[in-house]
């Protein structure tokens, strides 16, 4: 069984509350006595650190889950397979979410991408990690996080993306309305329904860069949306960060995904290759964005692929220095 290890990680203004999963085998003698490791980023919405629906900080956005998804979600079952394989993992609760400080609603994209590299530093000032052997696992919008993160991080050795977008968040979401709208999926989650409904205003706000909207929401709350992020993301787009990468890369998508359409990711393995990278695709077929239903064999496979790329690179300087402490 894996040994888990509760943290604490200094986030700008925010405590964020996470779960580092070790392996219970101890790792290779020539590895210093130190863990392989991945910083798992879980996707859009409110989510709590397993990657799953944020039911008990918003019970009001979300319907009670069926008992087939009481299980943990994307991230606490990544977490789990990668501890059998000998790979450590650190996975946190977004802001506004679970144990964490702050609003869900009011953290803009950039705010997210500075907490991911915070919880990366976290996981380098641990002794039991390997800094040399680090990826990043990143589900939907955390796939985008990912992306800025090791664009700035030549030492992150390895990265998984789940259910990416490629293009525009603006695009993306009208895409995914019009398929949502067309299978009823997620519907009945009123924060989703919301969104939804108000989705032209919420990018037509956006675009007039005003702060924040008042989004109705079916139950009669009212959350105050900020628009911010909303913009952030619009002007984001992973296709242009995906050209500047170069590193191991691993795509992963869901033939049933009503948030992200398979296409995206074919579209970010083309400009990673353009870009002298020569990323691996895979589509599972009748499987949505959090892969619910995909069996343990393949949530295996994706912990097995990344840490198979967990190759050593090559530190900087500061690095260096935290690497030689004891």
């Amino acid at each position: 069984m894996p040994r888990l290890e509760e943290l604490s990680v200094r986030a700008g203004d925010a405590r964020l509350a996470g779960t580092l999963t070790l392996p219970d085998e101890p790792p290779p003698a020539d590895r210093r006595g130190r863990h392989p490791n991945v910083l798992l980023l879980p996707s859009w919405l409110a989510r709590d650190r397993d990657g799953a629906y944020d039911r008990t900080g918003h019970p009001t956005w979300f319907a009670p889950g069926p008992l087939a998804s009481d299980g943990p979600g994307l991230l606490g079952r990544l977490a789990e397979a990668l501890a059998a394989r000998g790979v450590a993992s650190l996975r946190c609760d977004p802001r506004g979410c679970g144990a964490s400080d702050g609003a869900w609603e009011s953290v803009p994209l950039f705010t997210k991408i500075d907490d991911a590299r915070d919880m990366l530093a976290a996981m380098r000032s641990h002794g039991a990690l390997d800094l040399r052997r680090t990826g990043l696992l990143g589900h939907g919008e955390g796939a985008l996080l990912a992306l800025s993160v090791a664009i700035g991080d030549p030492a992150v050795s390895a990265l998984t993306l789940v259910g990416p977008a490629a293009r525009s968040w603006r695009s993306v979401l009208r895409a995914a309305v019009a398929a949502r709208g067309r299978s009823g999926t997620d519907r009945e989650h009123s924060i989703m329904a919301a969104l939804d409904r108000w989705s032209e205003d919420v990018l037509e706000r956006a675009a007039r860069r005003e702060v924040e909207m008042e989004l109705p929401l079916p139950t009669g709350e009212l959350v105050i949306l900020s628009l911010a992020g909303v913009d952030q993301a619009i002007h984001t787009p992973p296709l242009a960060l995906a050209t500047m990468l170069h590193r191991s890369v691993s795509l992963v998508h869901g033939g049933a995904d009503q948030w992200s359409h398979p296409d995206e990711s074919a579209l970010l393995e083309d400009a990673l290759r353009a870009g002298g990278n020569a990323p691996s695709r895979r589509v599972v077929p009748g499987v949505g964005h959090d892969l619910a239903e995909a069996p343990e064999q393949v949530i295996d496979e994706i912990a097995g692929d990344v840490a198979a790329r967990l190759e050593p690179r090559d530190l900087p300087p500061a690095l260096l220095a935290i690497e030689g402490m004891e």
